[in-house]
């Protein structure tokens, strides 16, 4: 992990950055606001426009959260300047997404809809085209949560290996599986 923590993190013309007491390191941007908690042996600086994270010592400990916060907020960098963006396709006969604000409704061949509602911090936009799956596409500047509430809505029908259909992320390749062969 050392090879990723030495690496420095740029830092964009519109995007702050703070540590205040405990070293909570709070990042701006226009896109939003992030705060994480690093580890108090660890500190962060920034030099020549970019944000360096460095260990005391080479304990193991040390070296593997030098590389984990160094990860950390880079994401929080990126998300704050540019934000992240998931889309996900819903494949199946009769598969369909529907949102009205936060809450989204989706029918994935079970006997009632399975309603969710997403995060406030998380843009939720469905598409239907004829000719191609429906799409749900989550757009936030967090890209924990946003992963966090990708898995969920995948959760609700994973993409089964005989047929391929389920909610899978575009893009994503399902490892198919050959059916049983008819008797002779």
């Amino acid at each position: 992990m050392s090879r990723i923590g030495k690496a420095p993190i740029a830092m964009p013309d519109k995007v702050e950055f703070s540590i205040s007491k405990g070293n909570m390191v709070t990042i701006k941007g226009p896109k939003g606001e992030l705060q994480q908690q690093i580890d108090p042996d660890l500190s962060v600086e920034l030099e020549d426009g970019s944000l360096v994270v460095k260990r005391p010592t080479d304990q193991k400990r040390h070296r593997a959260y030098h590389g984990l916060y160094r990860s950390l907020l880079s994401n929080m960098v990126t998300g704050v300047s540019e934000g992240f963006k998931k889309e996900m396709e819903l494949v199946g006969v009769g598969y369909r997404a529907d949102n009205q604000g936060q809450l989204l409704t989706l029918m994935l061949g079970y006997s009632h809809p399975v309603m969710f509602y997403v995060p406030d911090e998380v843009k939720l936009t469905t598409e239907t085209k004829k000719g191609s799956p429906p799409l749900v596409v989550l757009e936030s500047h967090d890209k924990q949560l946003l992963g966090q509430v990708a898995a969920k809505i995948r959760a609700f029908r994973k993409p089964e290996p005989y047929k391929g259909k389920g909610i899978r992320f575009v893009g994503e390749q399902i490892r198919r599986k050959a059916g049983k062969t008819a008797a002779k």
